[in-house]
C-alpha cells in the first residue's frame, strides 16, 4: 500500500471491516513504536512486525517471525509500506535525490518504494506456502488529507477515503529475481492512476462511483460491530479510571503490568520475541522427543 499519510493503515481498517477480516491485520511498522504504552504493548502482543529500518539487522528479525507465522499456519494479513514512510515535501525531496542517484523518474503522487524487504517477505511466505496473494492497495483523499493525528484532534477528518485494490494470486507472481521490478513497476501504476484521480472530476478511481467487490459484511453488521466497539471500549475506560480512582489493589495491578512490559522491552525486546522464543524452544523440545522415539 502507498503511504500518503500517517494515518493510512488506521484509515484502511474500515476498508477491511467490511471487504475482509479485521482480527487477521498485521503491520510492519517501525520499532520505536512498540515502546508507546498501551498501544504499542497491544501491537507487540498482536505479534506486529516491528522493523528499525536497517536492513542488516531487519533481515534476521523478518526471517523469524516469518518462518513462525509459517509454522502455527494462522490466516495472516501483512500490511507493508515499501515506501517505508509518508509522503510529504521532505521525504519527497528523499525520493527525488533516490530516483536521480538510481536513473529512475521523479515521482508527485508517491515515494519510491524500498523493495528489498518486500521481495524477502514475499519469497519467504511463498517458501513456507503461506502465501495466497499481494493485494496491491492505493489510497487517496479527494477533498482533506489528514497527515497526522494532530490533524484529526483539530477535527480535519476526511470525509471520503478511496481504495483501489487488485489482487495478484500467488500462481502469477514473478520469479525472485524480477520481484523488486515488479514492485516497481505497481509504483509506476499507482503514480498514473492518482495523477488521474487528483486531475479529475468527480475525484475517484471509477467516475461511475462503482464498487466492483461486495462488501462481505452487510452495513446493518458493519453499523453493529462499531457500536460494540464503541460501547465496549468507553466501558473499559471508564471502568479503568473508577478502578484507579476508587481501588488501591487495581492501582497496584497497573503498577505491576506497567512494570511487566517496561522490564520485558528491556530484557527480550518486546512480548512478540518472547513469543517467537517460547516457539523455538518448544518446537526443539519436541523435536529432541520425537527425536529419542524413533531411537
Amino acid at each position: 500500500m502507498n503511504h500518503r499519510t500517517c494515518l493510512d493503515w488506521m484509515f484502511l481498517w474500515c476498508c477491511l471491516l467490511r471487504h475482509s477480516y479485521l482480527r487477521l491485520e498485521k503491520i510492519c511498522l517501525k520499532a520505536a513504536l512498540k515502546a508507546v504504552p498501551g498501544f504499542g504493548w497491544a501491537m507487540q502482543v498482536g505479534c506486529f512486525v516491528f522493523i528499525r529500518r536497517r536492513w542488516e539487522e531487519d533481515k534476521k528479525h523478518l526471517e523469524n517471525m516469518l518462518d513462525y507465522f509459517c509454522d502455527i499456519r494462522e490466516p495472516l494479513q501483512l500490511l507493508l509500506f515499501p515506501e517505508g514512510t509518508d509522503l510529504t515535501e521532505n521525504t519527497k525531496a528523499k525520493s527525488d535525490i533516490f530516483a536521480a542517484q538510481n536513473n529512475l523518474p521523479k515521482l508527485e503522487y508517491v515515494l519510491h518504494p524500498r523493495t528489498t524487504g518486500f521481495s524477502f517477505i514475499v519469497d519467504k511466505l511463498r517458501q513456507g506456502d503461506n502465501l495466497d496473494a499481494v493485494h496491491d492497495i492505493t489510497v487517496a483523499y479527494p477533498k482533506t488529507i489528514p497527515q497526522t493525528e494532530r490533524h484529526l484532534i483539530l477535527g480535519l477528518f476526511p470525509p471520503e477515503i478511496h481504495f483501489h485494490v487488485r489482487r495478484y494470486p500467488v500462481a502469477s507472481l514473478p520469479s525472485s529475481s524480477e520481484l523488486q521490478s515488479w514492485c516497481q513497476a505497481r509504483w509506476a501504476e499507482k503514480e498514473i492512476r492518482l495523477r488521474d484521480f487528483y486531475s479529475g472530476q468527480p475525484r475517484a478511481f471509477d467516475r461511475d462511483r462503482v464498487a466492483y467487490v461486495p462488501p462481505c459484511k452487510s452495513e446493518s453488521r458493519v453499523a453493529l460491530i462499531k457500536a460494540a466497539s464503541l460501547l465496549s471500549w468507553t466501558s473499559f475506560i471508564v471502568l479503568c479510571f473508577t478502578g484507579l480512582w476508587l481501588w488501591t489493589p487495581f492501582r497496584l495491578f497497573l503498577v505491576v503490568i506497567v512494570g511487566v512490559y517496561v522490564v520485558q522491552l528491556k530484557l527480550f525486546g518486546g512480548m512478540e520475541l518472547l513469543e517467537l522464543a517460547c516457539h523455538r524452544y518448544w518446537k526443539s523440545s519436541a523435536a529432541h522427543v520425537g527425536g529419542k522415539k524413533m531411537q
